[in-house]
C-alpha cells in the first residue's frame, strides 16, 4: 500500500494502548462493529503509514483477543465434560469405555449407506420383504466393527446384537405408529427401518 505524508491527517488516538479505545468501539462490540470502526478509520488516516499501523495494530489485536476467548471457552468444556465423565458413578464409566466419536466425515458416510439402504427397501419392497438389504446392512455393520475392533467373532456378535435390539424395539414400536404411512409398508419393512437405526448406531459409535 503506498502512503501519501504531508497533508494527510494523522489518527489523534494512535498512542492510545487500549486497542478498544483506539478503534473508538466498546469491548461487547460485534465483529461486524469492529470491522465497520476499522474500515471507518482507514478511509479517513489510512493514507498516512503510522496511523494506518496503529489502527491496523489494534484491529489484529482484538481479533486474536476474540481468538483466544474462543479457544479458551472450548478447552474449559471439554475440561467440564472430563470432570462430569469422572464424577460419574462406575457403571457409566465402563459404558463410556465402549463408546467412540468418530469424524463428521465416518459418521456421513455411514449415515448415507444405512440412509440407502433404508431408501432401497422402501422401493423395492417385496412379498417376502427387505431380507437382502437387511443382510447387507448386518454384514455391512460386521465389517466396520471388525475394522475397529479387530476381533471378527467380537464384531459379528455385537453387529447380530444390535440387529436384534433394533428388530425388537422395531416389533413394539412399529404397532403404535399411527396409521398415517402407506399401506404396501408392512410390519416387516417399517421393523427393518428401525433396525437399521441401531446398526448404524453400533457400527459408528462402538469400539
Amino acid at each position: 500500500m503506498s502512503f501519501v505524508e504531508g497533508n494527510v491527517p494523522k489518527f489523534p488516538r494512535m498512542n492510545i494502548w487500549d486497542p478498544y479505545e483506539r478503534l473508538g468501539i466498546t469491548r461487547d462490540a460485534s465483529e461486524e462493529e469492529i470491522l465497520d470502526a476499522r474500515n471507518f478509520l482507514l478511509k479517513q488516516y489510512g493514507g498516512h503509514e503510522s496511523s494506518f499501523e496503529s489502527v491496523e495494530a489494534a484491529f489484529e489485536k482484538i481479533l486474536m483477543a476474540s481468538f483466544w476467548k474462543r479457544k479458551k471457552s472450548k478447552i474449559n468444556l471439554k475440561s467440564r465434560l472430563k470432570q462430569r465423565v469422572e464424577e460419574s458413578p462406575p457403571w457409566i464409566k465402563r459404558l463410556l469405555e465402549y463408546i467412540d466419536l468418530p469424524t463428521t466425515d465416518v459418521i456421513l458416510r455411514r449415515l448415507f449407506l444405512f440412509g440407502f439402504m433404508a431408501v432401497w427397501s422402501v422401493t423395492n419392497s417385496s412379498e417376502t420383504g427387505p431380507a437382502f438389504q437387511v443382510a447387507l446392512s448386518l454384514l455391512s455393520c460386521i465389517y466396520f466393527l471388525n475394522d475397529k475392533m479387530n476381533n471378527l467373532l467380537r464384531a459379528s456378535v455385537t453387529g447380530l446384537t444390535a440387529l436384534v435390539l433394533g428388530w425388537f424395539v422395531g416389533s413394539i414400536a412399529v404397532p403404535v405408529i399411527p396409521a398415517v404411512l402407506p399401506p404396501t409398508w408392512t410390519l416387516e419393512l417399517l421393523t427393518s427401518l428401525i433396525a437399521y437405526v441401531f446398526l448404524f448406531l453400533a457400527c459408528t459409535f462402538l469400539k
